[in-house]
């Protein structure tokens, strides 16, 4: 049947604007999202003009979306990629289906395996260069370097060992001027032509034993002692079993129903605020692909008659925030200054001003002139406003430099028949203070 005049002409009127209305969409997307070259079996990327690899081999096995982005993207901070992922920021368009009008897009993880055709979206916001928030980095001050030399406690051909204090964080960020690995390559190399490295973590405000391998051999070495302490957990539930020990102090609100056990119970990263940021959580299903298992062994060092406890914290697995969220959503009892899993035990247990904790504690490091913007003195439970009372008190490990003297291959090396090295660092000023306050 033949359309009338009129017909055609509402049909092509019709047409024409849903032609504009994809045309916008498209437009739109584009505005909003970059859009990476697809993956391929093999494939070859330009980038800047330039083009990247030689037939790289990407199959659906090996390819995440984090190593796409990163090979499409090289210029792009790494810092920056893992904020866009724990915003979840970054988008993925599958094939047959690559219309962006027609399919909506997937959020994805940094480790989500990419197939074949997938493309990835980021943000138009990345292609434009950040404002600097302060001037470039000046060189330390001899004051700065004598300050930051009386942290180390230990040193010797393989390993530093620092008593990180409070409030340094440990690598470099959005908004952090001075991290302590950037502080360590400035100054702590001392006669070595190579800076040393991080083997491990601690949280900004947390304080305590930080190791760091002072060669790539020793570094190489560490690491896989520190991977190896999580992985074979499960079976070195016995201390004489395990290789490196850790053993952090903290005082908590309240006291655990047992004196001493250990805490099983698998973690996950959760994002709230609407995306801006996230935390930590308890994850009943340890099933779930997201959750990680993480084991903490505890013991009451001492209880005081104001309510607080002493524990001694044993992380067999190393796993972000574990302690303090095996502390407050485990035991039940908070770590004394951790606001983030502790905000409403706080607020319950009175005392403590919690009107404006944040901008309380950018007081607190105005009031005390020492380099790098830090404060030692202040923040124990005498004050309004308590800090992090968590510290890494002691550290066995084996003696790396003596293993790596008596064997030419680290390969040949059984660990455990080598020498221990046991470290132990102090308090930090608040936190004794706080133990003189219970009494302990």
């Amino acid at each position: 049947m033949r359309l009338t005049m009129a017909a055609q002409a509402e049909w092509m009127f019709r047409a024409l604007r849903s032609g504009r209305r994809h045309l916008s969409a498209g437009r739109q997307l584009e505005e909003k999202w970059l859009t990476l070259p697809p993956v391929a079996a093999t494939a070859t990327v330009e980038v800047n003009g330039k083009r990247k690899g030689k037939g790289n081999q990407l199959s659906s096995t090996s390819t995440t979306a984090l190593k796409w982005i990163v090979r499409c993207c090289p210029n792009l901070p790494i810092s920056l990629l893992h904020k866009l992922f724990r915003l979840r920021q970054v988008r993925l368009l599958s094939p047959p289906h690559m219309d962006m009008q027609q399919q909506t897009l997937k959020r994805v993880a940094a480790k989500y395996t990419l197939n074949a055709g997938d493309r990835i979206l980021l943000p138009q916001s990345v292609q434009q260069k950040p404002t600097p928030t302060h001037k470039p980095h000046s060189p330390l001050t001899p004051q700065q370097i004598n300050f930051i030399r009386k942290f180390v406690i230990f040193k010797d051909p393989a390993i530093l060992v620092l008593n990180k204090p409070p409030g340094m964080p440990v690598q470099g960020g959005i908004n952090i001027k001075h991290s302590l690995d950037a502080v360590a390559a400035a100054c702590l190399n001392y006669e070595y032509s190579e800076p040393p490295r991080l083997v491990h973590r601690l949280d900004r405000d947390c304080s305590g034993l930080l190791v760091m391998g002072r060669t790539q051999t020793s570094t190489t070495v560490l690491h896989s002692i520190f991977r190896e302490k999580t992985s074979r957990a499960l079976d070195d539930i016995g201390e004489e079993k395990r290789i490196l020990q850790r053993r952090y102090w903290a005082l908590v609100l309240g006291c655990p129903r047992r004196s001493k056990g250990l805490v099983t119970a698998s973690l996950g990263k959760v994002v709230v605020d609407n995306g801006k940021s996230d935390r930590i959580t308890v994850v009943d299903n340890s099933a779930s692909l997201s959750s990680q298992h993480a084991i903490t062994e505890y013991r009451v060092i001492a209880s005081s008659s104001q309510g607080y406890t002493w524990l001694e914290l044993s992380p067999l697995t190393g796993r972000k925030h574990q302690l303090r969220v095996h502390c407050a959503e485990v035991l039940g009892t908070p770590i004394v200054g951790d606001y983030k899993y502790g905000w409403q035990a706080h607020r319950q247990w009175g005392g403590f001003d919690l009107s404006n904790v944040e901008d309380s504690c950018e007081e607190l490091f105005k009031e005390e002139t020492l380099p790098f913007g830090l404060n030692l003195n202040n923040g124990s439970i005498s004050e309004n406003h308590p800090r992090l009372h968590l510290h890494c008190k002691q550290i066995v490990l084996p003696n790396i430099s003596q293993a790596l003297q008596n064997v030419q291959s680290f390969s040949n090396c059984d660990l455990s028949q080598v020498e221990r090295l046991e470290l132990v660092a102090d308090l930090p000023l608040y936190m004794q203070r706080s133990w003189d306050v219970t009494n302990c």
